[in-house]
């Protein structure tokens, strides 16, 4: 009878510290699978997204512990989950609604690639933290939201009508339109015109 060889060992994969870092320290959900490693959106925030151009002019309005990140000339505010299923009607509450914006939100369902870990060094085309989450702190409480209103009436929490009323959100979503019709109006400005 001949020996039986055994098959060669396949290497174990080699954990992405990367992954680890935002899996372990902060306890935010990952995309799956090989590849660059995507956080999830919709769970613990959403995204607005936005030229860096307006975000850099927006970020006086959002709390110093807000996370931020910037990947080439997108800029990424983290906001409270739920708030990219606000956007469309802040928008039109403050009539911003039929003007085209640069102004976009990812939301439940959505991934963004996740930036370096601050400190780490990672390759010119990723995307960095301008403002990181703080490892072992909830996240939540340092986003922008629309919050939620004793009911008229009874107990309990409702989620209020009137989108102005205590809202970090509809400040920071005011404030991001006007910096992204702004540097719109900026770019078509600069472009040459054209006789015939």
């Amino acid at each position: 009878m001949a020996p039986t060889v055994p098959q060669p060992r396949t290497p174990v994969e080699q954990s992405d510290p990367v992954r680890q870092w935002y899996e372990n320290e902060l306890g935010w959900a990952i995309v799956p699978g090989p590849g660059p490693v995507r956080l999830v959106t919709g769970l613990r925030f959403d995204v607005l997204e936005l030229p860096a151009e307006a975000g850099f002019a927006t970020l006086r309005h959002l709390g110093p512990r807000a996370p931020v990140a910037l990947r080439g000339e997108t800029m990424h505010l983290l906001v409270g989950a739920g708030s990219a299923d606000e956007l469309p009607g802040l928008l039109d509450w403050l009539e911003w609604g039929d003007i085209p914006l640069d102004l976009t939100a990812i939301g439940a369902g959505g991934h963004i690639d996740a930036p370096t870990p601050p400190g780490w060094s990672g390759s010119r085309e990723a995307a960095v933290w301008l403002r990181p989450p703080e490892p072992g702190c909830e996240v939540e409480p340092t986003l922008p939201a629309l919050v939620s209103l004793p009911a008229v009436g009874g107990g309990g929490t409702a989620h209020h009508s009137d989108p102005a009323v205590g809202s970090g959100l509809v400040r920071l979503v005011d404030t991001a339109a006007t910096q992204c019709h702004r540097v719109r109006l900026r770019r078509r400005n600069r472009q040459p015109l054209a006789f015939s």
